[in-house]
């Protein structure tokens, strides 16, 4: 999101909140269709909005809102070139943002805005990256579950094209397995840089086909194991490429445990090198302070929480203390606090995050 999206959005979240509130969430990308054809589907979309609005509110209530609904409609920008649409009515506001996630359509009537309707509604990518490793080459694709794309990096995929630049430094190793394991080590090594750069455009789970040995070789040399989801053993030297993606499909049909995978040791990787922090209490004090590139949070994890003077410390909400000022969620604060500094947010299973106290935050780094 640009500054001024998240700006906008915070004050959509400051506000107070009125009966009836609406969410309309959905894809709109005008440079992949037609002006006219996006006008139809959000028209069709608003179309049954009012009558659902109509059917449930008296005539006082609906009208206002409806008016700026429509008025919202009136004013949407087809010169965008984000992924999806946001809009957000009540009674006292109208705003539109153009996001830069992609996420699934949806329509909310309530009596609030539900910040985490936004995070449920993105877009799962089912894309990864799959690196096939051989003692003679190296082929890296990028699958999306229907496709396979060879993808090439900036260093050679053969080893043959360090066999030159080899020969001085092993001619005198009279150890013929020695002198491979050398040019192994090396062609390995420079298929690891390769890999880091394509990460910096591709930034994916990545999955490593190849015999045990190699996988082993390339374990002990690489600096990528962090966004390594899983391994998979065996001699595919031969195998054609038409293959490889029925070879993965028991690998990546639980697309939800993959992306979960990936996340958990994302927060590790983080954690290592002191740039994560766990727990309301720290991940709040995070957020606060705008650290927050992504949020990490068990589902149905809620907070009721006082807060302190200091605007980086909550306490845990005692009922018996009469406050109603009290904060109904602190987990939803600090999605919105994360989203606002231009962070992302991901949830993952009840459970998964028990060593982390149920949330965590990777800051930027």
């Amino acid at each position: 999101m640009n500054n001024s999206t998240l700006d906008s959005l915070q004050d959509v979240i400051d506000l107070p909140k009125y009966l009836p509130c609406i969410s309309i969430l959905m894809p709109f990308e005008p440079k992949m269709g037609l002006k006219k054809e996006l006008d139809f589907k959000l028209k069709t979309t608003i179309d049954k909005v009012e009558k659902e609005i109509n059917a449930t509110y008296p005539s006082e209530k609906s009208k206002p809102i409806l008016k700026k609904l429509h008025n919202c409609l009136n004013n949407i920008n087809y010169l965008t070139h984000k992924k999806s649409i946001a809009i957000f009515v009540s009674p006292m506001i109208e705003k539109v943002y153009y996001l830069d996630m992609p996420i699934e359509e949806k329509i909310v009537i309530d009596d609030s805005f539900e910040i985490r309707d936004l995070i449920y509604s993105k877009k799962e990518i089912h894309q990864y990256l799959l690196v096939v490793l051989s003692s003679k080459w190296t082929k890296i694709f990028l699958s999306d579950h229907n496709h396979f794309l060879r993808i090439t990096s900036t260093v050679s995929d053969n080893i043959a094209a360090y066999q030159i630049d080899n020969s001085e430094k092993i001619a005198n190793f009279s150890d013929e397995q020695k002198r491979k394991q050398i040019l192994l080590d090396k062609f390995l090594r420079h298929t690891d840089n390769g890999l880091s750069l394509l990460l910096q455009a591709y930034n994916l789970p990545i999955f490593v086909m190849g015999t045990k040995k190699t996988i082993g070789h390339f374990k002990s040399i690489s600096h990528n194991l962090k966004h390594i989801v899983d391994y998979v053993p065996g001699n595919y030297e031969e195998t054609p490429e038409s293959e490889l993606q029925s070879i993965m499909t028991p690998y990546v049909n639980d697309w939800k445990l993959v992306l979960q995978r990936n996340l958990i040791r994302n927060i590790d990787d983080a954690m290592s090198h002191k740039k994560a922090v766990s727990g309301i209490s720290q991940v709040w004090k995070a957020a606060t302070l705008k650290r927050g590139r992504l949020l990490i949070v068990e589902k149905n994890y809620y907070y009721p929480a006082d807060q302190s003077a200091t605007p980086e410390i909550i306490f845990k909400h005692d009922d018996v203390v009469k406050n109603s000022f009290f904060i109904k969620d602190a987990v939803d604060d600090i999605i919105e606090k994360v989203l606002i500094s231009g962070g992302d947010v991901e949830f993952v299973d009840e459970g998964l995050l028990k060593e982390y106290e149920k949330i965590a935050l990777i800051e930027y780094y």
